[in-house]
């Protein structure tokens, strides 16, 4: 079943920090938002080419068949002087080019791979080859075009961080600031909380990795907000909250200043996640698109709002705030099987089409946000959405909310609703399962190489060739000697 009849309610953050909200209502995808995107070829950066054709001759001059039309792909150094050097080999041969192409080449690091379209004769073009040869590599000859382009728009990767500092660039593309607040927003008249609201964007856009999150000095006012809220959900906890949440919400009240007169400092949370997943986070000053908010999860790293909902309606919020954060998201992070969880999510989702990346982004909503999982044969609520809506979290675990399975294939079908309860919600029996069942499903994501994760330099592994696989083995076999290590030592003084 679904919400009960009446109008729609109203909701504590039904959002992650990014939402189809804003510009599906401009008719436009949150990945086609952005701006040129930026993609992976091979392991090197590069934008997506935008190709020139030069004509020496015109199109009208009979068919591809009259003209003796065929094509060669070559490479070479991507250095001054050599494009050229090949150029001239046409020139010499009176060769005519009708269109040429480049692109970085996936085969040879550090070169480039030249299509070039050609009128001339089945003997000229003999010729041409065999001088070409002494210039630069044949990659291919008699190409069609429809196949070399099939071929740049499968192995074009979309740009993602390569190691953690990159983050900056993903959570400074914001698609819509924390300032910009629809005429139905709260705050919307309120001149004084709009200026608060640039301000935290302002901290937001100029904080960089390896900074310290500055401090707030929070207004009575926006205390008195968070307290309302702290204190109406602290009493749903013991009978709606999952034991994970549980156990850590004691921990983050004695080293993070969770109390109901308080609201905890980034800076305090971020060191105290550090310590129990691995976990940090960082200030982000609006909704990111789905593709970069999952790329931080991949490092570990969660995009976090700091300003207060409006004090007018200290129970709704109509985007995340900082107490849904704070209460809904942090206490989870801490745990590091849910960790692990959210980590692989952001992992699957680096260099993956903008399909596979919306399919990741509703697993997520359902499970990160409002998910549920059974403990002691009682339903509990792991969901953020969930934990820091009042309303809705009441309603997730009652007779009237439809509960079904967590499945990835058929959760990624399932619409998100942001301002009304969920249709359904998707219950898992544990955060391994969901795991299990998320790495099955990463399966299917179609992109040329996998990736690894290396936490001693917070970078990311491309696992495209026996070379690269190589080392991961190494480090696993390291891993595994010190756990055999651990083993016989047990069996040796505890009989174990």
């Amino acid at each position: 079943m679904g919400p009960p009849p009446g109008p729609p309610p109203k909701m504590q953050p039904a959002m992650m920090m990014f939402s189809s909200k804003y510009w599906s209502r401009r008719g436009m995808s949150l990945d086609s938002a952005m701006f040129q995107q930026q993609r992976h070829t091979g392991g090197q950066m590069s934008r997506r080419p935008s190709f020139c054709p030069i004509k020496e001759k015109p199109d009208s001059e009979g068919g591809a068949e009259d003209s003796g039309r065929t094509a060669v792909v070559f490479s070479l150094k991507n250095e001054v002087g050599c494009l050229v050097r090949a150029l001239r080999v046409f020139q010499e041969k009176r060769v005519n080019l009708n269109h040429i192409e480049s692109r970085v080449s996936r085969r040879v690091l550090g070169e480039v791979e030249i299509f070039a379209d050609c009128s001339c004769s089945k003997k000229e073009f003999n010729e041409l080859l065999q001088l070409l040869r002494d210039h630069v590599n044949i990659v291919s000859f008699n190409t069609a075009e429809h196949t070399w382009s099939a071929e740049a728009d499968e192995d074009e990767v979309p740009w993602f961080p390569m190691k953690i500092s990159e983050l900056d660039q993903c959570s400074h593309r914001v698609l819509m600031y924390g300032s910009e607040l629809d005429a139905d927003h709260p705050g919307f008249k309120d001149e004084v909380y709009r200026q608060r609201r640039k301000y935290f964007v302002e901290v937001a856009m100029n904080y960089k990795f390896g900074q310290p999150i500055p401090r707030t000095e929070y207004t009575p006012e926006e205390v008195g907000t968070w307290g309302v809220v702290f204190r109406e959900l602290t009493k749903l906890y013991p009978t709606h909250a999952c034991r994970e949440y549980l156990k850590n919400l004691p921990l983050l009240t004695k080293h993070c200043g969770y109390r109901e007169d308080n609201i905890p400092q980034l800076e305090d949370v971020s060191l105290f996640l550090r310590e129990r997943s691995g976990f940090t986070v960082r200030p982000v000053a609006g909704y990111l698109s789905p593709r970069d908010f999952l790329a931080g999860l991949a490092y570990r790293v969660f995009n976090c709002t700091q300003y207060v909902r409006h004090s007018t309606d200290p129970l709704y919020t109509p985007e995340p705030d900082t107490c849904h954060e704070l209460l809904g998201h942090v206490p989870l992070l801490a745990d590091p099987k849910f960790a692990q969880f959210s980590q692989e999510i952001g992992l699957a989702s680096l260099g993956a089409s903008d399909d596979d990346v919306q399919k990741l982004a509703t697993c997520y909503f359902f499970t990160i946000e409002f998910g549920l999982c059974k403990q002691d044969g009682q339903l509990r609520a792991y969901g953020a959405g969930l934990l820091s809506s009042i309303g809705e979290l009441r309603h997730a675990l009652s007779d009237q909310a439809c509960v079904k399975m967590f499945d990835p294939r058929s959760t990624c079908n399932q619409e998100c609703l942001i301002t009304t309860f969920q249709e359904v919600y998707f219950v898992s029996d544990s955060f391994e399962e969901a795991k299990e069942k998320m790495r099955e499903f990463a399966k299917t994501i179609k992109r040329p190489f996998s990736v690894y994760y290396n936490p001693y330099t917070q970078s990311i592994d491309l696992l495209k060739d026996t070379h690269s696989i190589e080392n991961v083995v190494r480090d696993l076999r390291s891993d595994l000697t010190t756990v055999c290590d651990a083993l016989g030592k047990m069996n040796t003084y505890m009989g174990i």
